[in-house]
């Protein structure tokens, strides 16, 4: 994660919060940068290979 997303992060948060609403906004910002840098690198699934690989929880 670069600084630059850390401190756009943390300009839209209110004038007063919680390190744990910190930490969580942090965490979805690494989440979707991880799942947009899997896509760009091709690591993704068509929907049916995820119904396959999720078939054990979807039933």
């Amino acid at each position: 994660m670069k600084k630059i997303h850390v401190l756009e992060a943390v300009s839209t948060m209110p004038e007063e919060f919680s390190v744990d609403e910190l930490f969580e906004k942090l965490l979805i910002l690494q989440k979707i940068e991880e799942g947009q840098r899997q896509v760009r690198q091709g690591q993704t699934y068509s929907e049916e290979e995820a119904k396959k690989k999720l078939e054990k929880w979807l039933r």
